[in-house]
């Protein structure tokens, strides 16, 4: 699943070829994913322009003078800039055609995305954002906030990183490896953790986020970028994916569990 890097990524990728321009025209060629298109889609956008493109955890909004597009990856899903002559291949499900022979388009294999238009003043109030948890690489993210977030939490600290309704886009791979990195035990519960604790986890999430973000996202096998390049952080990934393989600080052999059925791999010497 595409994960708050990728979606990051996908908005740094489209945004230059797409704010300031016109929607020409929309082309909708599946309306059921997770929810479906509604009749009217089409014609909101029409003549609509662009006027930011922003992330609020793994939404994209994209803003027009008259409302906001939200967009959500799901599973499998992508944002790539093409040409009105690119064909279309079969999990192509929408088209949005702009100025300049431009088209953004949404493809999703799963069809476990979404695109929801609203014309709300305060898109952040939607229901689908309103009750979304604190931005990990912004200034109200702090060791402290995290501290009291997690007192007389007795669910596993990784689960917690996951509550989007605490933190937002510390999804699986990136608590995986921000644990790791902090030496801490995912099945430890978050209520115990120290202050310490917390300062070196609040230090190592925003550092394997942004770290992320550079190198343009987690390659996942159906994640590409708005230039249908992966991303190449999976290549210096220390725990995920890494089951059973040697601890890259002291060597002994990886353990993976399941963990409220995600899988999470963590070693038992590093961490506590």
């Amino acid at each position: 699943m595409p994960e708050l890097p990728e979606v990051e990524t996908t908005k740094r990728g489209i945004a230059p070829h797409i704010v300031g321009k016109k929607i020409q025209n929309v082309i909708v060629r599946q309306r059921q994913l997770r929810w479906l298109i509604e009749s009217d889609f089409e014609n909101n956008l029409l003549n609509e322009t662009i006027t930011s493109v922003e992330r609020r955890a793994k939404y994209l909004l994209i803003k027009t003078q008259n409302g906001t597009l939200i967009v959500h990856l799901g599973m499998s899903g992508n944002l790539r800039i093409v040409t009105d002559s690119t064909p279309a291949n079969f999990h192509d499900h929408v088209d949005i055609v702009l100025d300049e022979n431009t088209v953004l388009r949404f493809n999703d294999q799963r069809r476990f995305g979404a695109l929801v238009w609203t014309t709300s003043s305060d898109v952040l109030k939607h229901p689908l954002l309103r009750d979304l948890g604190v931005e990990p690489l912004t200034d109200d993210f702090t060791s402290e906030l995290l501290f009291q977030l997690s007192r007389r939490k007795r669910m596993p600290i990784k689960t917690f990183l996951m509550n989007g309704k605490i933190v937002v886009g510390v999804g699986n791979i990136y608590a995986n490896e921000a644990l790791f990195l902090a030496e801490i035990l995912p099945t430890r519960h978050a209520g115990d953790l120290s202050v310490t604790d917390c300062g070196k986890l609040f230090f190592y999430i925003r550092e394997v986020l942004a770290r992320a973000i550079e190198q343009g996202g987690t390659t996942l096998r159906d994640f590409v970028n708005a230039d249908g390049k992966g991303g190449y952080f999976q290549q210096q990934l220390h725990v995920y994916g890494r089951g059973l393989l040697p601890c890259t600080k002291c060597n002994q052999p990886l353990i993976e569990i399941r963990l409220t059925n995600r899988t999470t791999v963590f070693c038992s010497h590093c961490q506590k």
